[in-house]
């Protein structure tokens, strides 16, 4: 199994999640993230500083959906993790785009994952799975739920370019959740994915 450089996003409620990541040793990746806060109140200088010394150099980030990662908790209390998503999916000569990890953490689950339903088009069941403003930033929703076409009732894997594992199954196989998100910088998908801001 290939070492990916991640950069893990996060919450401060949710450090917790984030150090369990960094100390299990059977994940393989090469840790790519902010461990030491920067020494500035310019949250500019602190964004450009993780850019250069953390982002630009890893390949998949791990962004930790908790209690407090939804769009509707405003933008300057949402800023640090909506900056690292945004680097994370813009590409230039620069900067590669990363591969986008969603791990919901438990005390999301009841919020996120809200059973199934038989649909009225194709009749299959699909899983009714609730990403948007309430649960997370709009730079994973709207990657995640990409538009899809006209001739498929639900989203299908390769109509997303956001990956997402519940925190159980991620840690059960956490390198296979990895690989797959990193895959995706290579997928057709990328051509529709949404950068903030536009």
């Amino acid at each position: 199994m290939v070492k990916h450089k991640c950069f893990i996003s996060f919450k401060v409620e949710d450090k917790a999640y984030k150090e369990k990541i960094q100390r299990n040793e059977s994940i393989e990746m090469i840790d790519k993230s902010l461990n030491e806060p920067i020494n500035s109140d310019d949250p500019d200088y602190v964004m450009q500083k993780i850019r250069n010394d953390n982002l630009k150099d890893s390949s998949v980030t791990i962004f930790l959906i908790g209690n407090f990662s939804a769009e509707t908790l405003g933008e300057k209390e949402q800023y640090y993790i909506k900056k690292e998503l945004q680097a994370s999916l813009y590409h230039s000569l620069n900067y590669g785009r990363n591969g986008i990890l969603g791990i919901v953490l438990p005390s999301m689950y009841s919020q996120i994952y809200k059973g199934q339903y038989t649909c009225s088009i194709c009749g299959n069941i699909h899983n009714y799975i609730c990403i948007n403003d309430n649960t997370t930033i709009k730079e994973f929703s709207a990657n995640y739920y990409i538009q899809k076409d006209h001739t498929s009732c639900a989203w299908s894997e390769d109509q997303r370019y956001c990956v997402l594992a519940k925190w159980n199954d991620f840690i059960l196989d956490p390198n296979s959740f990895i690989n797959a998100a990193w895959e995706k910088r290579n997928e057709d998908i990328v051509k529709r994915i949404t950068v903030y801001p536009k």
